[in-house]
């Protein structure tokens, strides 16, 4: 059988771990991964040569320039997952809650903040509830999100994340909720990995995290997770969860979410996603994951 042609998309100087693993398994399954470098100082028309071999696109590395590059692919008739159009999207903080109140999906309360501070100033007064969480649309790894116990600590950190920044990034305003983060990994219509992010601190990104274990779902997440998928369309992401008291609270969505949570779990992991990839492949165009037609899988 012909191998199918796979370019990944990655931005590591040398190979992680991660990227080895993806190597090894790819040629179990008889597929060829066109290596695309974004941060190996490949220009454009070697990246489009490059990708001219490949069947479709696997973005496995965040940033702007990854972006950049997938809606070019994109642009020259690639299929690219994950589409870029989730990035400025669902992705995106501010538009993942709207889809939420939109498609009555519980999340944490949330406003869109004003460019100057004078206009922030009202708007946190009208929304009334602190501590606040303050966090920019777009970003990782809990950088540029912050916790304000009053008006006046609000304004100082806005004016000190506007100064880090090129432009005066949107910021939102987000109830605090004093939880634990759950994470839920999903490919396809599987759900393949669950990780409890646990810490002293209040941050609950899996950095901030001292210890990282799996946790049972019930019925309840399940349809939630099943119904932000089908809402988000996206095909491979990783869904972070509140809880207030007994309810679940869909706090964002992530594209390109680490298959190495939970040592141990990492090959299986990126084995379904090789899976997938070959898969989409072989049906020869892209259709939203977890589809009303189709049975919701667990792991």
């Amino acid at each position: 059988m012909e191998k199918i042609n796979i370019g990944y998309l990655y931005g590591n100087l040398k190979l992680s771990k991660e990227d080895q693993i993806f190597l090894e398994l790819a040629e179990k399954k008889n597929i060829n991964l066109v290596m695309l470098n974004i941060a190996n100082d490949m220009g454009e028309e070697e990246i489009e040569k490059k990708a001219e071999v490949c069947d479709l696109i696997f973005n496995n590395t965040a940033g702007e320039l990854a972006i950049e590059v997938s809606k070019t692919l994109e642009e020259l008739g690639k299929v690219v997952i994950e589409n870029p159009k989730v990035y400025y999207y669902t992705e995106n903080k501010w538009m993942f809650y709207v889809k939420c109140k939109k498609n009555k999906i519980p999340s944490p309360k949330t406003i869109l903040l004003p460019c100057r501070l004078g206009g922030v100033k009202r708007e946190l007064v009208k929304f009334n509830g602190w501590p606040v969480v303050l966090k920019k649309i777009s970003g990782e790894q809990g950088e540029f999100v912050e916790k304000a116990e009053n008006v006046e600590e609000a304004l100082v950190i806005i004016a000190k994340f506007w100064e880090k920044s090129v432009d005066r990034a949107p910021i939102i305003a987000q109830e605090f909720i004093r939880s634990k983060s759950y994470r839920v990994t999903v490919i396809g219509d599987k759900i393949v990995q669950t990780t409890l992010k646990d810490g002293h601190g209040w941050k609950a990104t899996a950095m901030y995290s001292e210890k990282l274990e799996s946790f049972e779902m019930n019925e309840e997440l399940e349809k939630l997770v099943k119904k932000i998928v089908n809402v988000s369309k996206m095909n491979i992401c990783g869904i972070d969860f509140m809880k207030r008291g007994d309810e679940w609270l869909a706090v964002e969505i992530n594209a390109e979410p680490s298959f190495e949570l939970i040592e141990g779990d990492t090959e299986m992991i990126i084995s379904e996603v090789l899976d997938f990839l070959k898969k989409k492949f072989e049906d020869k165009k892209i259709k939203p994951s977890l589809s009303q037609d189709k049975s919701f899988q667990t792991l």
